[in-house]
């Protein structure tokens, strides 16, 4: 086990680091608010000795640890630990690291140390990071792998995006279905190494097809003189290259997998999906869509450039400012009937507020279900009835309620029944388009979470703001 894991806590480890960078900048700004003419050197004297220490510290770290490091640093001290990691280290970390972090250390990397940091790395943990990488540099790497691992590494750039092939890992313990068990269990000791996440062979016949699987702990319970194709499972769950990554992760999570095969268009085996690989993805996306959700990209640093996170957020609060604006204009319709009834501009924020609440539950069970595949053509209209019953009950009791509350507060009866009319419309509005929406995204090819959160608060504002003054025109004044 690493130290990462025996030693003690990731805090405890990294707290001397931490100490180093603060003392570090401690002394940079002591000397700079001292005049006199040996300051400098001093500063570079101790900056120096600083430096020896801090790059003693972090050749005791692993390749997560020293990404969790920069992950948690501002850009300043992210570059002074990125320059210091040891080459090996840097390796280990960038293939850790967020895409946008990662970005900016490959950019801040000279083309020099860039190659030597590659070179640490394997064909597989090159293609996981090889989008983030200038050409030039990839391409001399790429040079001096073994030529069966740069045609992998090859074979592996030219698959599709968020593709099965994309992930997979070329490292499987395969047997011909003709070896005996006894011959099996001979082959598999026989591995330099065992592949991460092995739980079974993957059985091939004389022309290396695929026919079976046989789990290790099987050989362990047979008799060494049967022969694999009497013991093997021939039901395989098994994927090729262009399969979806998430509808991989999907059929994991639904057979309880541990590693599955991948095969070629001729059921031959060209590599290995491990379950490691498929956690790592699927947690890649759910992050993606929670940002997403929230109207920012994937590669968001939350301790990158102000400058960057700005211009990053302009685009949704352009659309938010214009939508907001047309939200205003509902409310202008009515500026006779608020002058007559101020009351009601005390009230319509309630109205607009519960149905946003609403709307976001409905959209995000909505995301959820198409995510995992939960939506279909015959159950969406079932989608349907059930949360527009869900909004028309949940309207009439709470809508009950704050009707009952303004009829008490204002003494009132009819401006409790606008209110109780309100928001049991706008539920149901709320409900629909929290259903509507994200399927619409998903038929156009786009993230359902994109978006859905504006596009909600939006109309939800918009015709609770309608329903309310329009219900008040019509029935108080």
């Amino acid at each position: 086990m690493t130290d990462s894991v025996t030693g003690p806590k990731l805090e405890q480890r990294l707290a001397p680091i931490l100490d180093l960078l603060q003392k570090q900048q401690v002394v940079h700004a002591m000397t700079q608010r001292q005049a006199q003419p040996r300051a400098s050197l001093i500063e570079n004297l101790l900056i120096r000795q600083q430096e020896n220490e801090l790059h003693r510290a972090l050749e005791k770290l692993n390749g997560p640890d020293a990404a969790h490091l920069l992950q948690m640093l501002t850009t300043d001290k992210r570059l002074l630990v990125w320059h210091e990691l040891p080459d090996s280290l840097a390796a280990q970390a960038l293939i850790e690291l967020s895409e946008a972090v990662a970005e900016d250390m490959v950019e801040a990397t000279p083309g020099e140390r860039l190659e030597k940091i590659l070179q640490e790395l394997d064909a597989e943990e090159l293609a996981e990071i090889a989008d983030l990488l200038p050409r030039e540099p990839l391409e001399k790497v790429k040079a001096l792998l073994e030529a069966n691992e740069r045609t992998w590494l090859e074979s592996s750039l030219a698959y599709p995006e968020d593709s099965v092939g994309e992930i997979m890992s070329k490292d499987s313990l395969i047997a011909s279905d003709d070896m005996t068990v006894n011959q099996a269990i001979a082959h598999v000791r026989s591995a330099v190494e065992l592949p991460p996440q092995t739980d079974k062979l993957f059985i091939v016949n004389r022309h290396k097809h695929l026919v079976g699987v046989v789990p290790l702990i099987a050989l362990m319970r047979h008799d060494v003189d049967r022969h694999l194709s009497e013991v093997m499972d021939p039901n395989v769950v098994f994927f090729s290259p262009e399969d979806s990554a998430e509808e991989a992760g999907h059929a994991f999570e639904r057979y309880d997998l541990i590693s599955a095969p991948v095969v070629d268009e001729r059921h031959r085996v060209i590599g290995r999906l491990r379950v490691e690989a498929i956690m790592d993805f699927l947690r890649d996306r759910a992050d993606e869509q929670a940002l997403a959700n929230a109207g920012l990209s994937a590669d968001t640093d939350l301790l990158g450039p102000i400058w960057e996170g700005a211009r990053e957020r302009w685009p949704w609060l352009c659309v938010n400012l214009f939508t907001a604006f047309i939200a205003t204009r509902f409310i202008s319709l009515f500026e006779g009937t608020i002058e007559q009834l101020v009351v009601l501009a005390t009230l319509m924020p309630i109205v607009a507020s519960v149905g946003g609440n609403t709307g976001h539950q409905t959209s995000a069970l909505m995301i959820r279900g198409l995510a995992l595949n939960h939506v279909q053509r015959d159950t969406l209209w079932y989608i349907y009835r059930k949360e527009t019953a869900i909004g028309l009950i949940n309207g009439l009791v709470w809508g009950a309620a704050l009707g009952l509350f303004a009829w008490g507060l204002y003494q009132s009866p009819l401006l409790g029944l606008v209110m109780m009319m309100a928001v049991t419309l706008n539920l149901v509005l709320a409900a629909l388009l929290g259903v509507s929406v994200p399927v619409l995204l998903d038929r156009a090819g786009r993230d359902p979470a994109m978006g859905s959160s504006v596009v909600l608060t939006f109309a939800t504002d918009s015709m609770g703001f309608f329903l309310f003054l329009g219900l008040a025109s019509l029935i108080l004044i």
